[in-house]
């Protein structure tokens, strides 16, 4: 049922999606491709922070690679699209996964760090190899609208449907993939280390596999976002793109796949209105650059004073009471004996409908 559920949430969404991407003006559809792949990226960092509880700043160094591998498959493989994502996804995921096999015995702030690290000198790579990665430049390529589609369809919703079309089911497999064995592990593992290794879980393998699978999100989400861009360069995947990815994924809610969501939201508009305003005041353009990372640390102390789950952690409390009466309700329920309401006499059917 929990399948079926998330498929039918995925649905729904696809649809109210495919209405926005052909009411949004091109701009719009340009912005929503963008926020889809960050939904992509953040939403596999709160599954690595939130559930297993390993801390990253280097998810943007994953999104790079992801970028680069869907760049260059694109330009020398002439694979089908979608295939060129789940091949970045993978390769990505390798990464990550040998990034976790050396960061295995780190924790805290000294894993930050390794990850601070990674995130600096991994987009540095490509200005070593000018002749294989383009160098400072990048490598540029063009995405071409399918055929079936028409000449004259907008490649801007294209690029919008491919975007949240990955993003949708990236989302559905994490969904099941936290409600599994392997999501109540991570649980485990982050609530108390010692007695998840004690109760006969594989610590090392679990964190390994935390951080292929936050890697994968980053590489799926880089290579969307390099096709949004129509090129994998170094500029795109700064120490500032870590650092939004890890803002975003606290604010909009820690372990919340919806959180990540809202704070993909905040990363894509806020930088954009805080850049303009940065330039409306008379900074020059590396000066307004900068406007969007002091704001995200301002942000984040006021959200983690005033709401401290983030966004969906503050939803979830305004409709906390109705919930939890819902919730009690449906538990009485199901421990009654008879139809009849154990304590107030009537239906569970009259309270829960």
């Amino acid at each position: 049922m929990t399948l079926a559920r998330h498929l039918g949430a995925a649905v729904l969404a696809a649809v109210v999606l495919l209405i926005l991407s052909v009411k949004l003006s091109a701009y719009r559809d340009y912005q929503l491709t963008q926020i889809a792949a960050y939904v992509i990226a953040v939403a596999g960092l709160t599954v690595l922070i939130g559930l297993s509880g390993q801390i990253s700043i280097g998810n943007g160094a994953f999104m790079a690679i992801g970028a680069y591998a869907g760049a260059l498959l694109l330009l020398h493989s002439g694979w089908p699209i979608a295939l060129v994502l789940a091949a970045s996804a993978g390769i990505a995921a390798a990464a990550g996964g040998v990034f976790g096999v050396a960061a295995a015995r780190l924790r805290g702030p000294y894993l930050a760090g390794a990850t601070l690290m990674l995130a600096v000198a991994l987009p540095s790579v490509a200005a070593k190899f000018p002749g294989a990665l383009g160098g400072d430049q990048g490598l540029g390529f063009n995405v071409a609208v399918p055929g079936v589609l028409g000449a004259a369809f907008p490649l801007t919703r294209w690029l919008a449907w491919l975007a949240c079309a990955a993003t949708l089911i990236a989302l559905v497999l994490l969904a099941n993939l936290a409600r599994s064995r392997v999501g109540r592990s991570w649980r485990a593992l982050r609530d108390d280390e010692v007695a998840a290794s004690l109760a006969g879980l594989n610590v090392a393998r679990l964190q390994i596999l935390a951080f292929a699978v936050s890697a994968a999100c980053a590489g799926l989400g880089g290579a969307v976002l390099a096709m949004w861009a129509a090129s994998a360069s170094p500029g795109e995947f700064t120490l500032a793109l870590s650092i939004g990815l890890l803002t975003a994924a606290v604010l909009g809610g820690l372990g919340s796949l919806l959180g990540a969501l809202w704070g993909s939201l905040i990363l894509v508009l806020a930088q954009v209105y805080l850049v303009n305003l940065g330039a409306s005041h008379g900074l020059s353009s590396g000066a307004s650059a900068s406007v969007p990372i002091a704001a995200y640390g301002l942000v984040l102390i006021a959200v983690m004073l005033v709401f401290p789950a983030g966004i969906q952690g503050a939803l979830r409390r305004l409709r906390g009471p109705a919930a939890a009466a819902v919730t009690r309700l449906s538990v009485l329920c199901r421990r009654a004996p008879a139809s009849e309401h154990p304590e107030e006499g009537t239906t569970c059917r009259d309270h829960i409908g």
